[in-house]
């Protein structure tokens, strides 16, 4: 009986990064289309760990799809990553190739990763400190007291401690957007992805959440992926500043060597519609 022929996902000559400098993030001629339309055109780059990146471009450039693949809610069409030199979407085949890997690993791979969703995405029927707790007692097998005092911890650093019993619909955005960063954070992860998390957000709730993510990129080490419009808090929690057009990075560099002295005309002429 014929069958269909497996789509090929991964680069022959694929190998993961080595070595001290390895980096934690790594993406290796990826791509991703849908259908006729390519959102990734053979993207690369590395992301140290550590380090905090901010993805920038206009809409449709294929910022937050950067950060979907790497939460695996999507699949890539062409391409490797690797976290931490292991391939994120992808299992080794017996004769050291790479095919797209089965939903366990995708599970295990997900708990290095949080994402902080435009939209909240709290569980309306649970109060606060459930939403909190919900992964870590059932994703990764913390004890419910273990949890709970972890939750109790992330409520007092995001200013919500008189919150815990609430329900999300009792609360602001910018207070649903609080316990959403909290709910990532208590999942210990080692890459934390911001998609455009004020954009829902009255403008006078932005600064407090963009002051709550200033304070953790300054005092943990936790590596962390932004995608966002915002270009003073670009600027403030960089080290490293991707600018975005048609699926390609365009320029690359320091927020100075971005906000101050950008080299590329498409880099020019998106910082001057924004700023």
């Amino acid at each position: 009986m014929a069958t269909e022929p497996v789509e090929k996902t991964a680069p022959e000559d694929a190998v993961p990064p080595t070595g001290q400098g390895q980096p934690l993030v790594h993406f290796d001629r990826v791509v991703k289309r849908y259908g006729d339309h390519v959102v990734l055109d053979q993207l690369d780059f590395a992301v140290r760990r550590g380090e905090h990146v901010t993805l920038i471009g206009p809409s449709g450039s294929g910022k937050t799809t950067i950060l979907r693949l790497l939460m695996t809610l999507e699949k890539v069409s062409d391409g490797v990553i690797w976290v931490d030199g292991k391939p994120l979407s992808h299992m080794r085949t017996a004769n050291g190739g790479l095919k797209p890997a089965g939903e366990k690993q995708l599970r295990e791979s997900r708990k290095k990763i949080g994402m902080v969703f435009q939209q909240f995405n709290l569980f309306p029927n649970m109060k606060v400190l459930q939403n909190i707790t919900e992964a870590p007692v059932n994703v990764l097998g913390v004890e419910r007291e273990e949890a709970e005092t972890r939750a109790r911890e992330l409520l007092e650093l995001v200013g919500l401690a008189d919150k815990i019993d609430a329900h999300p619909s009792q609360l602001s955005g910018g207070q649903q957007q609080r316990v959403a960063i909290a709910r990532a954070l208590a999942m210990r992860p080692e890459i934390l992805l911001l998609d455009e998390v004020t954009s829902a957000l009255d403008p006078e709730l932005v600064a407090g959440v963009l002051d709550l993510l200033r304070e953790i990129a300054s005092t943990t080490n936790i590596t962390m992926l932004c995608v966002t419009h915002e270009m003073s808090f670009a600027r403030d929690v960089s080290d490293q500043v991707l600018m975005f057009d048609s699926g390609r990075i365009v320029e690359t560099g320091s927020p100075e060597k971005i906000f101050s002295a950008p080299e590329n005309e498409r880099t020019r002429a998106f910082l001057s519609a924004v700023l």
